[in-house]
């Protein structure tokens, strides 16, 4: 069986790693925590890193950034996972959804000024699959409105809107270093800001509130969020070779696209002018023209020794948030759509051409 993912680690990542432990630091602090986060950050051109447990608490911590009030809004894709629309939930606002571009499957940029009202205080793009959001109208609309933005930028490690790395966008950036992304620590995320001010909240928060100081003083609540030392030691060495890791990943992605690009029955993940992707997950869709869904095609293909996975299901789809009273009566196509005819193709490092070859060759007999 041909897997969808797995990280592909190297001696210097063990290495790495063993001087860590060597040394005694293992828990959330320690020197490869702060060299992880000022290299993390620099390379996305931002001033300052905050390194978290996982993806889906950067995110908390970069909604709790905002001091939200219930009834606030916060503009979000409907396409996406549940980790952006649950830090909105706890924090006591209204999570407001956009439907997809059917070509990028990013959220619709031209659905956001509909969907505001008064109450809307934030925007946050998600680069699905490493595929860069259209940055430059969300950004001009949050200027003009005064809102923030918080980017979700998970699975886009080393992506380029319009020259600029993705990341690098808005009061804070949000990255996940699980086991399947381009850079990995195990688990792991961090939350990127350029304001000083934001980026000490932020330690505060990760940390339990605790002050500088006065350590058992607490001004707000926080949490435990630390990453340790050990994970860091792993991604600093990721780091080190993430050029190497992007360029790897386009490779494969234009090795599909050539050998997918004119086969009928599927569609692809387009990138739009001025974006780079960096196919976190080679995504496709399989038309309904063929008879087929992405389940059956994704039981066809695990026949042939090929492992797939879905995509996401739609959040306004979610039984957790539709018991809550979201969402009622609302529908988004395109998401729907995405959701019952797409799934992605194995997308590990390691994936060597023959692999591809024969990944490829199994979609067609499937298809057939």
């Amino acid at each position: 069986m041909i897997p969808v993912n797995e990280p592909l680690l190297t001696e210097a990542d063990v290495a790495s790693v063993t001087d860590a432990l060597r040394s005694g630091w293992i828990s959330g602090s320690g020197p490869y925590v702060e060299t992880f986060e000022n290299r993390w950050a620099a390379y996305c051109g931002r001033q300052h890193g905050i390194a978290v447990a996982n993806g889906s608490v950067a995110l908390q911590v970069a909604v709790s950034l905002l001091d939200l009030q219930p009834g606030d809004e916060v503009i979000l894709p409907a396409f996406t996972i549940i980790s952006c629309a649950w830090p909105v939930v706890l924090a006591g606002a209204t999570p407001v959804l956009v439907d997809s571009d059917p070509r990028t499957w990013t959220m619709d940029v031209a659905q956001v000024r509909d969907r505001m009202t008064p109450r809307t205080r934030a925007i946050m793009p998600v680069h699905i699959y490493g595929n860069p959001v259209d940055m430059q109208p969300l950004l001009d609309v949050a200027h003009q409105f005064g809102l923030d933005i918080v980017e979700d930028a998970a699975e886009a490690h080393g992506a380029d809107y319009r020259g600029r790395r993705v990341g690098s966008f808005g009061a804070a950036s949000c990255f996940s270093f699980y086991a399947n992304k381009l850079v990995t620590t195990g688990e792991g995320g961090m939350v990127l800001v350029d304001d000083e001010g934001l980026a000490e909240r932020a330690r505060r928060l990760r940390n339990l509130g605790f002050q500088p100081g006065r350590r058992f003083l607490h001004g707000e609540l926080g949490y435990n969020f630390r990453l340790t030392n050990i994970q860091a030691a792993l991604g600093v060495t990721q780091v080190e070779r993430i050029d190497a890791i992007v360029e790897r990943k386009r490779a494969m992605g234009r090795a599909y696209t050539r050998r997918l690009s004119e086969v009928a029955g599927l569609e692809l993940q387009v990138e739009q002018p001025g974006a780079r992707g960096v196919y976190w997950m080679y995504g496709v869709l399989v038309q309904e023209t063929t008879g087929l869904d992405a389940a059956e095609l994704a039981r066809r293909l695990s026949a042939r020794g090929i492992e797939t996975r879905p995509f996401f299901l739609g959040m306004h789809e979610q039984p957790a948030l539709r018991e809550r009273g979201l969402f009622a009566g609302e529908s988004y196509p395109v998401a729907e759509r995405l959701a019952r005819q797409g799934l992605y193709l194995p997308s590990s490092l390691g994936l060597d051409e023959g692999q591809i070859d024969r990944i490829c060759e199994a979609v067609c007999e499937a298809l057939r």
